[in-house]
C-alpha cells in the first residue's frame, strides 16, 4: 500500500526587497564608472540617490549632496574618493545607521580605525578587492589555519608611483629609469600609507588574510609597464597559492587599473543581494 502524498501548499509571492539607497562619495575615475551604472539601472535593487564631491559638479546624475545631507536620505554609501574620506567619515556613516562599501581599503590597514569600526554601528562594513583576486580562497583558507608567508608584488608605471615623501635621488631614478626599480619593501602595514592611491590592493590582501604584518609588500617601477601588474604568493601547512594579474590602466587616472569600478559594482550587487553572485 502507497502512502497518500500530501499535495504542496501553494507558493505565494515572495516580498520585493527593498531598494537600497546609494550615497557615491567620489566623481572621478572610478565614480563616474560606478555612478553611470547605478544611474542606468545596471545594479537592480540599487538606486543612486545623491553624489557626494568636495568640488562643484555639473554633470553628476543625481543630485549633489553634503556628507550630512546624504547621511539623512540614503541607507549604504559607496566611497569612490581616497582613504582620508574613509578616516573622516567611516565611523560616523555606521553610527548613523547606514552602510558602507569601502573601495580605499588602503585605510584599514590603521588598527585604531579598524577598531573603531568594529565597534560602530548599526551599519555594517564591507570592502571590494578591486584590482586584485583570489582573496575568498586567501579568507577560506584561514579555516585550516594561519598562513606562514605571504607576499604581494606590485609593479606599475614610475610616474604612478611618485609621492611627495621622496627624497631628490629616488625621483630621479623613477624619472629616468629604463629597466624596474624596487621603490620600497615593506609591510602591509606600512605602504599603503607611503602610497595612498597604488597600494589599495595590498590593504585588501591583509584583510584577507588577517595580519597585515604578515604581508610583505614589494613595489616595483617599471618604464615597460603597460599593465599593472600584481602578484600574490601564498604558502601555510595546508597548501601554496600563487594569483597573478594584470590589468590596463585607467587612461584618466594612471594610478588605479581600469577594472577597480567594475569591481566596485560586483561588490555592491552582491550588497543589495543580486542573484547568481559568486560570493
Amino acid at each position: 500500500m502507497t502512502a497518500a502524498l500530501t499535495p504542496r501548499p501553494e507558493t505565494t509571492a515572495r516580498p520585493a526587497r527593498p531598494v537600497r539607497r546609494i550615497g557615491l562619495v567620489g566623481w572621478g575615475a572610478i565614480g563616474r564608472v560606478v555612478g553611470t551604472a547605478l544611474a542606468d539601472g545596471l545594479v537592480p535593487g540599487a538606486e543612486l540617490t545623491c553624489v557626494i564631491d568636495n568640488r562643484p559638479l555639473v554633470d553628476a546624475p543625481a543630485p549633489q549632496l553634503s556628507f550630512e545631507d546624504a547621511l539623512a536620505v540614503c541607507d549604504l554609501i559607496v566611497e569612490a574618493a581616497g582613504q582620508a574620506v574613509v578616516r573622516e567619515w567611516a565611523e560616523r556613516v555606521l553610527n548613523s545607521g547606514a552602510d558602507l562599501l569601502i573601495a580605499s581599503t588602503g585605510a584599514l590597514v590603521d588598527p585604531a580605525l579598524t577598531g573603531r569600526l568594529r565597534a560602530a554601528g548599526p551599519g555594517r562594513v564591507y570592502f571590494t578587492g578591486g584590482a586584485v583576486g583570489g582573496l575568498d580562497l586567501l579568507q577560506a583558507v584561514r579555516g585550516l589555519g594561519p598562513l606562514t608567508s605571504v607576499t604581494l608584488t606590485t609593479t606599475k608605471l614610475p610616474g604612478t608611483l611618485h609621492q611627495p615623501w621622496m627624497d631628490a635621488e629616488l625621483t630621479e631614478r623613477l624619472r629616468t629609469t629604463t629597466e624596474p626599480v624596487e621603490v620600497m619593501r615593506g609591510t602591509a602595514c606600512d605602504v599603503p600609507v607611503k602610497f595612498p592611491r597604488s597600494t589599495n590592493v595590498a590593504a585588501s590582501v591583509a584583510l584577507a588574510t588577517g595580519d597585515p604584518g604578515l604581508v610583505q609588500v614589494v613595489v616595483v617601477a617599471d618604464p615597460a609597464a603597460t599593465l599593472t601588474r600584481h602578484v600574490i604568493e601564498a604558502a601555510g601547512p595546508h597548501g601554496t597559492y600563487r594569483f597573478e594579474v594584470a590589468h590596463r590602466p585607467d587612461a584618466a587616472n594612471p594610478a588605479t587599473s581600469q577594472v577597480v569600478p567594475h569591481a566596485v559594482l560586483r561588490s555592491l550587487g552582491a550588497v543589495v543581494g543580486r542573484a547568481g553572485q559568486i560570493l
